[in-house]
């Protein structure tokens, strides 16, 4: 009677300790990239940048994402999902250890292993909680997203009075991200060696490893996930300048930044929650997409703060739903582990091809415009199609 009570309660604090330790990869996952935004100026003056090859800076991560996300799941599948996450911690840390260097070398080698090391903890941690807790998917993928968001607009908010009030300047506030990284590091190394298989098993599906790249409903998802990513990552790199070119000043636009993604937090709770009470999220995904074409066009005007602030929470609450209801169709549309993998792989794949268009893309436009009338409108564009593949993405179906 002991020796099961004891099992009952080892199961207990092995889950409540797995679900701090997917919480704490989410934490990390975004705030090495979003940090930089803020810091784009000062990087700018400090390395002589010109706008396209910070437009590349900001896509090199999202480069990482679309060729080694499909290589993960071979990955877990020959070491493990905990130790895979392990070795993408690490590269995560090594790439933000790197960036201290003050050379442009190293300020882009290491933001590619910052890419490398976020792109193998994008696909496995939707495959970790599928896999863990099937049947409360929807809930820790609300925790999960929402504690990603979160960081990502803390981050966002304090670069710029880490770098100029602390007067630490930009390599340091960039390498502060690395302390997070390390906590995590040392959680999954306990939990993989305390791993008790402790999954709720549901019977795996047989696959030849090619059914996922001739679903249609798939690529529907994938591009879902692609225009949402787009739409991020120019936020994240141009929202700042954008807001400073509309007389908005340096440490402000980080703020308003750090809003648009503090607006998107509740909606990166619920909207997981609610998408996996419905059969067809397509009312959902249409409604947060509209909201995205709002506050691009809202950006458009050359209007007061008050403009630019509906604005940014326009772009917060779409931003920060479609995000979490890709993650959601990953877990909604795959009917067990091994096609959450197969999906969430090539999803992330194909989707961040798009994204790393993005903000290369639009820095592109700026340099050949001299101003963001242009970029915006295109903004705009994109949005509208994110309405459109939100449709398909969210129909009653399973990959395969």
């Amino acid at each position: 009677m002991e020796m099961v009570k004891s099992t009952i309660q080892s199961k207990s604090i092995y889950k409540y300790i797995l679900v701090a330790g997917i919480v704490l990869v989410a934490m990390n996952l975004r705030p090495a990239i979003t940090s930089i935004g803020p810091l784009v100026g000062m990087i700018q003056k400090d390395l002589g940048l010109v706008h396209w090859s910070v437009g590349f800076l900001t896509s090199l991560p999202l480069i990482a994402f679309a060729f080694v996300s499909p290589m993960v799941p071979k990955l877990a599948k020959l070491l493990s999902n905990e130790r895979s996450l392990i070795i993408g911690l690490l590269t995560l840390l090594i790439g933000i250890i790197i960036r201290f260097v003050p050379h442009t070398v190293f300020l882009f080698t290491g933001t590619l292993f910052v890419g490398i090391g976020i792109a193998i903890c994008n696909v496995l941690l939707p495959v970790i909680v599928k896999e863990k807790f099937p049947r409360k998917f929807g809930l820790l993928t609300s925790v999960y997203s929402t504690s990603l968001t979160l960081m990502a607009s803390v981050a966002s908010g304090v670069s710029v009075p880490l770098a100029s009030g602390l007067s630490l300047g930009w390599k340091n506030s960039l390498m502060i991200w690395g302390v997070p990284v390390v906590i995590a590091i040392l959680i999954w190394i306990f939990l993989d060696k305390r791993n008790l298989g402790h999954e709720e098993r549901i019977k795996p599906t047989r696959s030849k490893g090619n059914e996922i790249w001739r679903s249609a409903l798939a690529w529907q998802i994938a591009f879902f996930f692609g225009f949402q990513s787009f739409m991020f990552y120019v936020t994240i790199a141009w929202l700042p300048e954008i807001m400073i070119n509309r007389g908005v000043s340096l440490e402000m636009s980080g703020w308003l930044l750090s809003v648009t993604q503090l607006i998107g937090l509740p909606f990166s709770f619920i909207v997981p929650m609610i998408a996996g009470r419905f059969r067809s999220q397509q009312w959902l995904g249409v409604g947060l997409s509209i909201c995205s074409v709002i506050g691009f066009a809202g950006l458009l005007w050359n209007g007061s703060y008050t403009m630019m602030l509906l604005s940014s929470m326009s772009l917060g609450i779409g931003l920060g739903g479609c995000f979490p209801l890709g993650l959601t169709f990953i877990g909604l549309r795959a009917r067990d582990g091994r096609q959450a993998s197969e999906l969430s792989g090539m999803a992330q794949s194909v989707g961040y091809i798009l994204a790393a268009i993005g903000p290369l893309f639009i820095g592109y436009l700026y340099d050949l415009t001299h101003h963001w009338t242009v970029p915006l409108i295109t903004m705009v564009v994109i949005s509208l199609l994110l309405v459109i593949f939100s449709v398909f993405a969210g129909r009653e179906k399973y990959v395969y």
